[in-house]
């Protein structure tokens, strides 16, 4: 059994590795790392499932830049509550892009020993 340190790095871990298979476009990291039951909640109350996430993302180069800050990560047995500002530069399909400076929450639980993403929910910051 790990201890809560150790499993705190593994979440803080997992959460730039999610970021890193964001960016990258990568879906088969994206699909390992994401539970089957993931909610995946945008800032603008957009709400996706596994497969409408992944595929948004899969072989795509949906981001220019992507940062995250702040990180608060809090363990509780096999759940994890990571809480960061997500700062991007999306690319659009009109060759422009748009940016989101957001808060966001990520719901982590740990199956056979590797930490997965459940949940996660985007609010916008006060402006």
């Amino acid at each position: 059994m790990l201890r809560n340190d150790d499993d705190h790095q593994l979440v803080a871990k997992a959460v730039n590795a999610l970021r890193d298979a964001m960016l990258a476009g990568d879906g088969a990291t994206l699909q390992a790392m994401t539970m089957d039951q993931l909610t995946y909640g945008h800032s603008n109350s957009r709400l996706e499932d596994k497969a409408e996430f992944v595929g948004s993302l899969d072989g795509k180069n949906a981001f220019k830049a992507l940062d995250l800050g702040d990180h608060v990560i809090q363990v509780v047995g096999d759940v994890a509550i990571a809480r960061h500002t997500f700062d991007c530069v999306n690319n659009l399909a009109d060759g422009k892009t748009s940016t989101a400076h957001i808060k966001v929450l990520q719901v982590w639980k740990k199956v056979d020993g590797s930490w997965k993403l459940l949940a996660r929910q985007a609010s916008p910051l006060p402006v």
